[in-house]
């Protein structure tokens, strides 16, 4: 299994819209992506990350190739205040 730790740079005052978002699209990779077993949106202190977990390569290529990925695309380009910083894991146990 493969797992992603996507730290979000959002916007200062664009949180809402960014929720609105990502939350969609979070609900959209449950629906239709067998291969992702987890993708939740976290809030702490230093802001949102997301959490995210593939059965295989193929599942994490699916993912990106998406429709739905692609469409939140033009959502998050006016909200986002940088690139994401993404950490990449392989699940041990």
């Amino acid at each position: 299994m493969i797992a992603l730790w996507a730290k979000l740079n959002v916007a200062a005052g664009k949180e809402e819209e960014f929720e609105k978002v990502m939350l969609a699209l979070a609900a959209q990779v449950r629906a239709n992506e067998p291969g992702n077993q987890l993708y939740t949106v976290v809030k702490g202190d230093d802001g949102y990350a997301v959490m995210e977990l593939y059965d295989d390569e193929a599942a994490l290529a699916a993912h990106g190739a998406s429709e739905h990925f692609k469409a939140a695309g033009p959502g998050l380009r006016g909200v986002m205040g940088g690139p994401p910083d993404i950490k990449r894991y392989e699940v041990v146990g």
